[in-house]
């Protein structure tokens, strides 16, 4: 009888978007550990499925099924006993699609934008979803807030806003950047032919350096602001104020006929 009863039982695990939405049939994750820690104080994990309807089999005795499709999750107890045994899981899940634009609907390459996604709640506690998502993917969550934060470029063009998912729903969402994408050169006239092996820094007028290159033409993104450029040739220095303003990608030409000495420590 002992060995009967000990006997793997045929388990049928299925999982819904909302309560009453058909049952989804891929891209699920299917974890089954035992309640009892292991010796390292973690769950054992004792079976696993990717099917969107999971069929395993399981000893009687108790369990901790938890479900994943995208970044949606649910972890829910079960009971094994003698004889088939099937549960069905509701994830209470919605999508997030994301974009960004710079105000005014001037459109933003999709290789320059990055996303992350955190939960909601105060700065300390919330905690990182996903880092580096692209635009226009899409981003499967538990219905609830999240915090997104969109990067334009890899300088200093950040908005940050809070979203809500619905369950169910597939929510898009666009957040504008006050930034413009800027391109360097080092001429001898005003709009002259860009001058060659350049050493490039931008700092802000607190004097941090947030941008370097080396080059004839470099291109980066900044947020709107007033910039101090440094173009290095040689063992001359040239410099320029300049302003970005929200807007389409334009050039900063820095004139040779400003030299400030040698280069700044």
């Amino acid at each position: 009888m002992s060995a009967l009863t000990s006997a793997p039982q045929p388990v049928t695990l299925t999982a819904r978007i909302t309560a009453d939405a058909a049952p989804i049939p891929n891209g699920l994750v299917w974890r089954i550990f035992d309640t009892k820690p292991a010796a390292s104080g973690e769950l054992a994990l004792v079976a696993k499925s990717d099917d969107g309807e999971a069929a395993i089999e399981l000893p009687p005795g108790e369990y901790v099924v938890h479900v994943a499709y995208g970044r949606a999750q649910a972890s829910e107890t079960m009971s094994v006993v003698p004889g088939a045994n099937s549960k069905s899981f509701v994830l209470d899940a919605g999508a997030l699609r994301l974009n960004s634009a710079v105000t005014g609907d001037i459109p933003i390459p999709a290789n320059l934008l990055k996303f992350d996604i955190f939960t909601g709640g105060t700065e300390g506690s919330r905690q990182m979803i996903g880092e580096g998502l692209l635009a226009n993917d899409i981003v499967t969550l538990n219905a609830g807030t999240y915090h997104i934060v969109s990067h334009f470029g890899t300088v200093n063009a950040v908005v940050r806003a809070d979203l809500r998912v619905e369950p169910g729903q597939l929510t898009d969402a666009t957040l504008y950047h006050h930034a413009s994408q800027i391109s360097f050169k080092l001429v001898s006239e005003p709009g002259g032919e860009a001058i060659a092996d350049v050493e490039w820094t931008v700092k802000t007028t607190d004097g941090a350096t947030i941008f370097s290159d080396l080059g004839a033409f470099p291109t980066t993104v900044l947020a709107a602001g007033d910039y101090l450029v440094l173009a290095k040739q040689g063992d001359q220095v040239f410099n320029r104020e300049f302003q970005v303003q929200s807007g389409s990608p334009h050039d900063v030409e820095v004139l040779t006929t400003v030299y400030s000495g040698p280069k700044p420590q």
